[in-house]
């Protein structure tokens, strides 16, 4: 009996084990080849020569003259890909590799004379075609990003294609994206959005310090649905991994400083990231100090800054998790210079901070619907003070600020090549103190979107589509006001964009956008009321403004062969109710300020875009910018304010092993197009030198940068900038920068 049930035990556990198991040992595993190919990110051209080994699996190559490389007979599943070359920063990439998923992937990796960015990682044999526009029109990275590395975020892209700087002094500046600017620009890091007051203000500065940046994105196109319902605007996406998404082989990281002449302004930083077993821990800080900037015609008096920059990020990661969290805290300190019609006479200083704390969690499914999904916070402190210089606080503002996201990311599902469905909300308590009489309000925001990429022979769709939720609640409702009904406000919105691409012939191709925006109105364009003692303006808001809608289209053909690259745009945006604060004219005799007063008119703002970059001799480059943005309100066909005029640049560059060097010029022309009581502005042309070298060892790359900005001490004018009426824009300016980057 006894051994008649041992065997009946012994039969229960086997039949448990072929239930258990069986489908999956009956399943035959895929094997194949798993090829791919190394590129240069920088240069977007195959690397040869670099070592690639399958992690934990024993099995290394080397990518041939065209950059490819090929391990055979492997089973499908997960791996980590090594990739090493002399000349560029170990790479670390995860792929999946089945039989449906494909076969050839591509790993962008990094030259040492630049710092680690992200790794894009495709099953095809090249990234998307609008991945790959993208990547060519709209990214500052590497070389260039430290040739154009300026004061701020907005000083450092404002000769890209289509950008502008709107300014109030050298500290507060924010990026102008075709003529549209606020939060029609959504600036955000590794893919969060910044809080700050930046956006609804002249005089208030972005919190981003954009030396510690490994790259900036500026994203448009359907793809920024997952950010924003402006489709007509953009995002600029500042990279830095703060919080890290690899577990490296050893420490690395960054220690630079530099200085520049015109403002006598120094940095100096340390970047590191440290790896141990599952965890890599990244520290970041930095310190920055400028005096007033000097201009052909004097010093602007009370335009000094001083900046302090400090970062703790952490993750553990594993094959199918990142738990990640970082805190980040910004200080700065900076004038706003006087001395004009409506201003203080020395000036008004501010002082700021931001506390930031994120944290993401990231977990990858192995054959599901979904391969991704992404659940993030984000909670961030911002105050803001503005002092008279008697001492006495004018204005102040605090924003405390939850945001949270849920993302699910999927490959080729159907006719879809890979998109995301995700679902955010946001929750913003906004005060507003000193003698401003707006009252303390709370904002939420609930939205659901998705965005998709399909490929079909030679078209390539990208699609977008985003619902809002909005409600604005002022603590204490006011139906009779100087300014209206102040009471609680709602909004539906929607937004929508499509964009297609066809291959003309391998390297030309045309495309077309059209989409739908929406945005609605901010709680200090809805209830402000009051003196802005650093913006010399008595705001008045409108409570009853509507949402902003939209109808943009926009057509573009681009051109990439290995020598020559070309990129035209034509855009075209239909606006009802457009939201602008427009100088009436009147004066608060009480203040003896200006009144700004908050207003929507339909508009129409067009214009053009054109870059051009071509090898002309195997050392030589030329590159050519434009840009021209036209806006007008339709009723009485006027021009819409601050709309910045047509600009551009041209350079020479040489290249020649680690060493570059050129000279650039750039341009704008007057703009006499303006609004009522706006100045008009001169055009002019300024020529800047530059000159790049790098020294390689086995686990140090020292970076060298030297640029000679404005060589002519030219008077030139930035039309966006409020205070040009006193003083132009910087004269002869000379930059120093050195970089030493390290890897243990």
């Amino acid at each position: 009996m006894k051994r008649r049930n041992i065997s009946l035990v012994i039969i229960m556990v086997a039949a448990a084990y072929i239930f258990c198991y069986y489908p999956v040992n009956a399943r035959t595993i895929y094997k194949g080849n798993l090829s791919g190919i190394i590129i240069d990110a920088e240069t977007n051209k195959p690397v040869p020569n670099a070592a690639v080994e399958l992690l934990y699996n024993n099995k290394f190559t080397t990518s041939d003259a065209n950059g490819n490389f090929t391990f055979v007979n492997i089973d499908e599943g997960s791996y980590t890909l090594k990739v090493t070359h002399v000349g560029y920063k170990e790479t670390l990439a995860t792929i999946k590799f089945s039989e449906s998923s494909g076969s050839i992937f591509a790993v962008y990796i990094l030259p040492k004379a630049i710092e680690i960015s992200t790794v894009i990682v495709s099953d095809k044999s090249s990234v998307s075609k609008f991945q790959d526009l993208y990547e060519l029109s709209n990214v500052l990275k590497g070389k260039e990003l430290q040739k154009d590395l300026g004061l701020t975020l907005a000083s450092t892209l404002k000769n890209e294609t289509g950008i502008a700087m709107r300014s109030m002094g050298p500290a507060p500046a924010r990026p102008v994206i075709r003529g549209l600017g606020g939060d029609r620009v959504m600036i955000s890091e590794d893919g969060k959005k910044t809080v700050d007051l930046s956006a609804t203000s002249p005089d208030h500065a972005l919190t981003v310090e954009p030396f510690s940046i490994d790259r900036i994105e500026v994203i448009r196109g359907p793809k920024i649905l997952t950010y924003t319902p402006v489709t007509i605007g953009g995002v600029v996406n500042v990279v830095r991994n703060e919080i890290p998404k690899q577990v490296h082989n050893a420490p690395f990281g960054t220690i630079g400083g530099y200085y520049e002449s015109a403002n006598n302004g120094y940095i100096g930083s340390l970047i590191t990231e440290i790896p141990y077993k599952n965890f890599a821990l990244r520290l970041e800080g930095s310190r920055r100090k400028t005096d007033d900037l000097m201009t052909p015609e004097g010093n602007l008096k009370n335009s000094g800054s001083s900046n302090t920059n400090l970062s703790l990020g952490g993750s553990y990661i594993n094959d199918n998790i990142r738990i990640g969290t970082s805190f980040r805290r910004f200080e700065l300190d900076y004038g706003i210079p006087g001395g004009f019609v409506g201003a203080h006479p020395g000036g008004v200083n501010i002082s700021l901070y931001k506390n930031q704390f994120r944290f993401i969690t990231e977990i990858i499914f192995e054959n599901s619907l979904f391969n991704t999904l992404e659940f993030s916070y984000g909670g961030q402190l911002y105050r803001h003070k503005e002092f008279e210089k008697s001492g006495r606080v004018g204005s102040e503002f605090r924003i405390m600020d939850h945001s949270i996201s849920i993302n699910a990311m999927h490959g080729r599902l159907g006719f879809f090549d890979n998109g995301k469905i995700g679902l955010s909300g946001e929750m913003k308590d906004f005060e507003i103190g000193g003698f401003v009489f707006t009252s303390p309000t709370k904002s939420y925001n609930i939205a659901l979107f998705g965005f998709e990429t399909i490929a079909m022979n030679r078209f390539t769709f990208e699609t977008g589509i985003r619902a809002n939720y909005d409600l604005i609640k002022p603590e204490r409702e006011k139906p009779i006001s100087n300014i209206g009904n102040i009471r609680q406000r709602e909004f539906f919105t929607y937004s929508a964009s499509l964009s297609v691409l066809y291959e003309l012939t391998k390297i030309v191709h045309i495309g077309a956008n059209i989409s739908k925006s929406s945005r609605v109105p901010t709680i200090e364009e809805l209830f402000s009321e009051g003196p802005h003692l650093a913006a010399y303006s008595y705001e008045t808001g409108n409570p009853d403004l509507i949402d902003e809608s939209g109808l943009g289209a926009e057509i573009f053909i681009y051109h990439k062969f290995t020598d020559l690259y070309y990129n035209i745009n034509l855009f075209y945006n239909d606006i009802a109710d457009y939201i602008i604060p427009r100088n009436t004219g009147e004066i608060n005799y009480a203040t003896f300020l200006p009144i700004y007063a908050t207003t929507g008119v339909d508009a129409i703002l067009y214009g053009m875009e054109l870059q051009f970059d071509w090898k002309f001799f195997e050392r030589i480059s030329l590159g050519f910018s434009a840009s021209y943005s036209r806006g007008t309100i339709k009723e009485g066909r006027k021009p819409l304010p601050q709309i910045p005029p047509f600009k551009g640049q041209i350079s020479i560059k040489y290249e020649f092993d680690q060493l570059a060097a050129g000279i650039s010029g750039e341009f704008a022309s007057d703009q006499k197009r303006i609004d009522l009581f706006e100045e008009p502005t001169a055009g002019y042309s300024i020529f800047n030198l530059f000159f790049q070298y790098s020294i390689n060892n086995d686990h140090l790359v020292h970076s060298f940068s030297l640029n000679i900005d404005n060589i002519f001490n030219r008077i030139h004018r930035n039309h966006l900038s409020r205070v040009k009426v006193i003083l132009p824009e910087a004269g002869i300016n000379a930059r120093i920068m050195y970089k030493l980057f390290f890897h243990l």
